[in-house]
């Protein structure tokens, strides 16, 4: 792994450039609406992790084992909890990265870190660990207790219109979601990809009317989460959180 001095616009393509430059700059409020509360929580980290395959410019996701006690079957980006033997956030999502779907940290050019997120679920402070994937390595599923299938989405994938809807849960909770990869992008995650796209002006204008379901129980979502979000008529522009 190595870190990029900063502004060094060299250390990766251009069309990562405008993802770089959100580093330092871009406030969490600008990322999602759940910052963490102030109070100890319980420290995590997880790996942004841009590459480039046959099709493109690409991101890494897993799906989590349907056997997890937190966040079952959901797509995440590789990570996990920070222990002490960790170099801080960025050691622990590149670890967790190797851990769960092998990816070789010393092929990693990590951009920066983006403001501390927060999973009221679990009572995690998030900090997101942006990277470029300089030397990709070959990926897989090493540990099936945690990770049930891993995937270089298309960064194409994720833009067209025709794979973005907005989700709804059963508490009635209203987000932004993917069909992309094979995977079904909701969440936490998917509230992330979503901003990036926009921070990085990739997004196309996309139908936020068009809704689909999660079928989850309704504890799966705290009561930060549960008021019912009336979806905008079909706008023009790119849809909005």
């Amino acid at each position: 792994m190595t870190r990029a001095p900063v502004g060094d616009a060299t250390a990766w393509p251009a069309w990562f450039e405008p993802l770089a430059a959100i580093i330092g700059r871009t406030p969490a409020d600008a990322l999602s609406r759940f910052r963490p509360p102030p109070g100890p929580h319980r420290r995590s980290a997880v790996l942004i992790l841009f590459g480039e395959g046959e099709d493109g410019p690409d991101v890494l996701l897993t799906e989590r084992s349907a056997t997890m006690r937190s966040h079952a079957g959901q797509v995440a980006f590789p990570g996990g909890a920070i222990d002490d033997e960790d170099d801080g956030p960025v050691g622990a999502a590149l670890r967790e990265a190797q851990e769960e779907v092998g990816v070789d940290p010393a092929g990693v050019v990590v951009a920066g870190t983006l403001p501390d997120l927060y999973l009221p679920v679990s009572d995690f402070a998030v900090t997101p660990v942006l990277a470029w994937w300089r030397v990709p390595s070959r990926i897989g599923v090493v540990d099936p207790a945690e990770v049930a299938k891993a995937v270089r989405v298309p960064v194409a994938a994720l833009c067209d219109p025709a794979n973005r809807f907005r989700w709804q849960h059963p508490s009635g909770y209203i987000g932004p979601g993917f069909h992309a990869g094979g995977l079904f992008v909701w969440g936490f995650t998917a509230g992330i990809v979503d901003r990036l796209l926009h921070l990085a002006g990739w997004e196309r204008p996309w139908d936020a009317g068009r809704l689909e379901h999660v079928s989850l129980p309704r504890d799966d979502v705290p009561p930060a989460m549960r008021p019912v979000v009336t979806p905008p008529a079909r706008p023009s522009s790119g849809g909005t959180r």
